[in-house]
């Protein structure tokens, strides 16, 4: 996931760009706060949602909330209600507000944005070299990101156009590629390097992104060798294109001596503590 705080009224709102399934979170206590300007907005979360729960006759007043880690205004990481666009459209109905009106139209405007990226990838690419540029990323790493990103974006067009639902389904299969080519799951990865709620390939050393992108480009070229359709025929493909990049990956480090899984991350280093790195 990738975090990307966003303004609106000259106040943030922390949001989450699910990539697996190309979904926005954002975070409810932010947009109750640009709403009801309290000083307790969360406080006031709390009341509306048990309202809202009794009212629904249920714990959870709507489904699609769910809690992710969020960096709080002192910086850690912190559990946080998340919803996605049209639950949070629900939650803003239920708050008497001036500014429920143009909290509807920003949420609006955020997913025309991404409608104009599916359409013309260049913007979403040339937002994301800005975005790695000011994060201090080399052109070399940059250039290897962004075709990492191409190569990923042909296999999910070929996952839709064959019965592979977005969102789940996409996750297993990029769990089960992922896993066969590093030896080790997405979260598992995640954890080696330290993140929890960012976008591993955000933090991928430039091997990594190497072998994720040829485990990718050959599980999209076996499946369509095999006319791959549906969970269980693309789960072959997953394995076995996985599988080569993770002949290649062995063969790279009986040479080199060194892991290519690495605990190395692009994190900004706490106040006061030198950067550390990790690795495998």
């Amino acid at each position: 996931m990738k975090v990307l705080p966003a303004s609106f009224d000259g106040q943030y709102i922390r949001r989450v760009f699910d990539e697996a399934t190309e979904t926005w979170w954002f975070s409810v206590i932010d947009v109750v706060q640009v709403l009801t300007e309290s000083k307790s907005a969360k406080r006031y979360w709390s009341d509306l949602k048990r309202k809202l729960a009794q009212e629904a006759g249920s714990g959870q007043p709507y489904e699609e909330i769910v809690q992710l880690k969020l960096t709080a205004t002192d910086g850690k990481q912190r559990e946080t209600d998340c919803a996605k666009a049209a639950t949070l459209l629900r939650i803003v109905q239920s708050i008497p507000s001036p500014k429920a009106e143009p909290i509807k139209l920003w949420l609006a405007k955020v997913g025309y944005e991404r409608m104009q990226e599916m359409a013309d990838p260049a913007l979403s690419l040339n937002r994301a070299r800005q975005t790695w540029q000011q994060h201090g990323r080399s052109d070399k790493w940059i250039a290897q990101r962004m075709t990492g990103q191409e190569t990923r974006n042909k296999l999910t067009d070929y996952w839709r156009e064959h019965d592979i639902k977005a969102g789940q389904e996409f996750a297993i299969l990029t769990n089960i590629i992922h896993t066969e080519w590093s030896g080790v799951s997405v979260k598992d990865h995640k954890a080696v390097k330290g993140l929890s709620s960012h976008n591993l390939r955000d933090h991928m050393t430039e091997a990594e992104l190497i072998f994720t992108a040829l485990a990718e480009l050959s599980t999209r070229q076996i499946a369509e060798t095999m006319n791959a359709s549906g969970l269980p025929e693309n789960t072959t493909a997953a394995k076995a294109g996985g599988g080569i990049a993770k002949q290649a990956r062995k063969q790279l480090e009986s040479q080199t001596g060194k892991s290519v899984v690495s605990g190395q991350n692009y994190l900004a280093p706490k106040a006061g503590k030198a950067p550390r790195v990790t690795k495998k």
